[in-house]
């Protein structure tokens, strides 16, 4: 019977730079390694502790690294149909129902592109009624127009929920998540 893992060592950490710019996500067994290793100090620990054979170290949520670590950025947050769901809060941009689907505000039989600006969530009966239409031909209009999502939160998180306890790292006010 192989060993289960502790809850502890199986969730997320908010990993750190030395300048407390937030940098990725790592496993809270990973954070636990950085640490042990000293390359990494906690910032902030969950109640659950890890206990080894000379050493009990509770499980850390936030960690910062001791050495700044330099790392370029991919310059946007990749398209997916998930992040368009999540940036437009599972809800239809038309009617505000359900959605179900992804449409292109600018038909690409039109000429629109696959790019943020220009995908939304909608729900089916409103993608199947606009079909290849434009809104003008519709009547109908956005309430806003649709944006690259910006932010460490998506960089880091893209669509991945948000714990509250990394909230103040990450600059996302309490409603969001992600």
């Amino acid at each position: 019977m192989l060993p289960v893992p502790s809850p502890g060592t199986t969730s997320a950490t908010l990993l750190l730079n030395a300048t407390y710019e937030p940098l990725c996500v790592v496993s809270s067994r990973r954070a636990i390694v950085l640490v042990l290793a000293e390359k990494a100090e906690p910032v902030d620990s969950a109640a659950d502790v890890v206990h080894a054979e000379r050493v009990s170290l509770p499980v850390p949520v936030v960690v910062r690294l001791t050495r700044y670590v330099r790392v370029p950025y991919p310059a946007s947050v990749p398209l997916s149909r998930r992040a368009v769901f999540t940036r437009d809060g599972q809800t239809c941009v038309y009617c505000g129902g359900s959605a179900t689907s992804i449409d292109h505000v600018v038909p690409r039989s039109r000429g629109g592109t696959h790019t943020w600006d220009n995908v939304v969530a909608a729900c089916r009966r409103c993608n199947h009624t606009k079909a290849d239409r434009s809104l003008a031909e519709m009547g109908w209009a956005l309430p806003h127009p649709p944006r690259t999502p910006s932010g460490a939160a998506w960089r880091l998180l893209g669509t991945r929920s948000v714990d509250p306890r990394w909230r103040d790292w990450l600059g996302v006010p309490e409603s969001v998540s992600a």
